[in-house]
């Protein structure tokens, strides 16, 4: 076989174990050989609409087994899989639709209306139905008409397989490529630091258009032989039934995820005596949901990662899950981790330093930024997180601080620039800078301190709906603070510190004090995973309104 990438692992799965169960949605399953079989025939109708190696096809829509074979299809070719974000607002999927070249989009039921508007937004070459739509052609006739016998372009291993967008800290967001080598490599880590066996039985409920759902769950399984159960929406009460139906052995969540699951009505008579483990990330992870878990006899595991190491960087393992419960581990095994101070020099145990990594499964760089992947990545492959952590006398390290002015926001990555981007457009917005200030459910939320233009005024309530639409509603600020003016340093940057300082109280919402002052906790009292891991599912969004 001449693929050596991911788009070869359903046809080579298919040969070993063709009648095992690789995916479950909505009660339906599908063998392995069905998904290489769908696979195949995906290949065949991406190649009838002109797709060729290097080409980029998106994907729009919610967890379905549509995801896992237009993603093995497209890989066949050799093309490149672009997942998108559901969540997002029509201009900032428009962005990432150019920035990268999609040259076919595949859509869900649920999205027809955002595709109608990207229409007017962007220049599209095939827009493609997952059910009758218009006159976009319709995925499953495309299919049914379609050869199955597998294509078998070379693809070497250190091509693009994927792009996966984060938001920007300029406001704009930037496609990390990960090679078909990246992906594999953190799924040996994966397979490695978890145990996953061929009977795991991986409940999939955060989105696969973020790296961790798909990379930290779906591929290992797959490569593994297990199933994986794929849940469109989150719903803590649906989890907890799905476990005990489904037998689930494995799952990954957010904080916030796994805080409204323990929860639901049903956490206390729950039977979870066939989950072997889980995994969290996204957010700080607060200890007391750790041993919330750990109570009921769960190995409740965390890490660290981005979409830039495909997420994979560090990870507390299963041994370790207790006695150094709220760390985020020792690097994974086909990786390095180091911290390093301002002048690039390695720091020593209970040092401040910033964490960089090193390994196959870090990225290959940016897409189209040449300049903006230097700036994080050396010539010799260590990459620069921007995350600042302590490694303690043990070994383990504690993720301590953010470098930029990023938070995160169950489990969403929020960069304020791009929110203050938004509201500079408001015809009342002098100047703005958003930061983020606790809260009781998601962390952290932000709050917009708006200097407005000299005789204008605007309702609080006014200026944050102007923004939906616009940008992602996770995205949108909690509050408003209007002040006369903005500190300022010398050069003109605003001195978001002392906005913190001033304007960061949470009236009703209580939250860990850390986060509001600046100071980390000592080793062992919270643990973090940053980047565009994970999301929190329909759940957030649902009840962000």
């Amino acid at each position: 076989m001449r693929n050596e990438g991911v788009g070869s692992w359903a046809t080579r799965r298919a040969r070993m174990s063709p009648n095992r169960v690789a995916v479950v949605h909505d009660d339906r399953e599908w063998t392995y050989a069905a998904v290489a079989d769908r696979a195949n025939r995906a290949a065949h109708a991406l190649r009838s609409l002109g797709v060729r190696p290097g080409d980029r096809v998106g994907y729009l829509g919610p967890n379905h087994p549509t995801f896992l074979e237009a993603f093995f299809g497209t890989g066949q070719l050799g093309a490149v899989f672009v997942p998108l974000n559901i969540r997002l607002a029509a201009p900032e999927l428009a962005f990432i639709l150019a920035d990268c070249g999609v040259d076919v989009l595949i859509y869900a039921p649920g999205q027809s209306a955002v595709v109608a508007a990207l229409r007017e937004l962007v220049a599209l070459r095939h827009t493609v139905a997952l059910e009758p739509c218009g006159d976009d052609p319709d995925y499953a006739t495309l299919l049914d008409r379609a050869a199955s016998d597998p294509l078998d372009e070379p693809v070497p291993l250190d091509e693009t397989g994927v792009v996966l967008y984060t938001s920007g800290t300029t406001g704009r967001p930037k496609g990390v490529r990960l090679s078909h080598g990246n992906l594999a490599w953190n799924s040996f880590n994966m397979l490695i630091d978890v145990d996953l066996a061929a009977d795991e039985v991986t409940l999939v409920t955060a989105p696969m258009f973020h790296v961790a759902a798909l990379n930290q769950t779906v591929l290992p399984t797959f490569l593994k032989g297990g199933r994986s159960v794929l849940v469109p929406a989150f719903d803590p009460s649906t989890a907890l039934d799905l476990i005990e139906r489904h037998r689930v052995t494995f799952m990954f969540g957010v904080p916030s995820m796994f805080a409204a699951i323990a929860a639901a009505p049903g956490w206390s008579d729950a039977d979870l005596s066939c989950v072997r483990s889980m995994i969290c990330g996204g957010a700080p992870v607060p200890e007391p949901l750790i041993r919330t878990y750990q109570r009921r006899g769960l190995t409740f595991m965390q890490g660290y990662g981005m979409t830039e190491t495909s997420p994979g960087a560090l990870f507390l393992r299963a041994a370790d899950s207790g006695d150094h419960a709220g760390s985020a581990g020792t690097p994974v095994f086909f990786s390095d981790v180091r911290l390093r101070d301002a002048t690039g020099a390695e720091v020593p145990p209970g040092v401040h330093g910033e964490i960089v990594v090193h390994g196959p499964n870090v990225m290959t760089g940016y897409w189209g930024r040449a300049a903006e992947t230097a700036e994080v990545l050396s010539a010799d492959g260590w990459f620069r997180s921007g995350d600042l952590a302590v490694v303690d006398a043990d070994g383990y390290f504690h993720i301590r601080d953010r470098v930029g002015d990023m938070f995160i926001s169950g489990g969403e990555n929020v960069y304020p620039a791009e929110v203050e981007e938004a509201l500079s457009r408001h015809p009342a917005v002098a100047e703005c800078a958003v930061i983020g200030v606790d809260d009781e459910r998601w962390g952290e939320v932000g709050r917009a301190i708006v200097v407005p233009r000299p005789g204008m005024t605007v309702d609080p309530a006014e200026l944050l709906a102007s923004l939906d639409g616009r940008i992602a509603r996770y995205k949108i600020p909690k509050s408003v603070v209007y002040v006369d003016s903005l500190p300022r340093t010398g050069s003109g940057k605003v001195l978001k510190t002392q906005l913190r300082r001033a304007h960061a109280g949470t009236g009703d919402s209580a939250g860990p004090a850390w986060w509001r002052t600046g100071r980390p906790p000592e080793p062992g009292a919270g643990a973090t995973e940053t980047a565009e891991t994970a999301e929190t599912a329909e759940v957030s969004r649902l009840d962000r309104g």
